[in-house]
């Protein structure tokens, strides 16, 4: 379990330092572009907005899955 934990650990810092980069050094940054996809449903009339991430919702879930699917075969259960 702690082995786990050390992993989850690494993984987040590698990215918490990765997204600092990417948004430092690409202008906008390429974390900006989650939220603002291709396939987002955007809705704005006068006095009302409607905002549905759809493609950035489908997208997040299959990059966890992959990631959890990775830690399970990595951590594989005997």
């Amino acid at each position: 379990m702690s082995r786990l934990f050390f992993v989850l650990g690494v993984v987040f810092l590698l990215l918490s330092g990765l997204s600092f980069f990417l948004e430092k050094g690409a202008g906008r940054g390429i974390f900006s572009l989650l939220g603002h996809l291709p396939g987002d449903i955007i809705v704005d009339r006068p006095g009302f907005k409607f905002y549905f991430p759809l493609m950035t919702s489908l997208l997040v879930s299959v990059f966890l899955s992959l990631l959890f699917y990775l830690v399970s075969r990595f951590f594989g259960r005997s």
